[in-house]
């Protein structure tokens, strides 16, 4: 029997009420716990995040290093610009992104709070040609 049962992950951030909502609408979750200062959250896949009170919480400047990446989520989408439509709609915003021609494969974005993630195309089952 394994001695820990599960794996959530965490985001420090001044309001985990608001950031909480950004997430459940991204991953269409239900809140599974809240107290005053914590709010988690299941995905419909069973991804668990939680949001933790810190009110001197200082988001991330990546990709700039004048603050460290403390944290980066990845999530696999079908539709790239459907799933940026949505973040941008929840209060995301896009970060620094390559500038290759072509549809992007992946895409960096910030939530409310200033956390970073990827969208990430879900990979296809096809062999890779060339």
């Amino acid at each position: 029997m394994a001695l820990v049962k599960a794996g959530v992950v965490v985001l420090d951030c001044a309001e985990p009420e608001k950031l909480a909502v950004f997430y459940k609408e991204l991953l269409e979750a239900q809140e599974t716990d809240a107290t005053a200062n914590r709010v988690e959250i299941r995905g419909a896949d069973g991804t668990r995040l939680a949001f933790r009170r810190d009110v001197n919480a200082t988001p991330p400047s990546w990709p700039r290093p004048e603050n460290s990446l403390q944290a980066h989520l990845d999530f696999l989408v079908d539709d790239l610009d459907a799933a940026e439509r949505k973040v941008i709609g929840l209060g995301g915003r896009p970060l620094e992104t390559n500038y290759a021609p072509g549809p992007y494969e992946e895409r960096g974005y910030a939530d409310p709070a200033g956390h970073s993630f990827t969208l990430r195309r879900v990979p296809s089952t096809a062999p890779k040609q060339g």
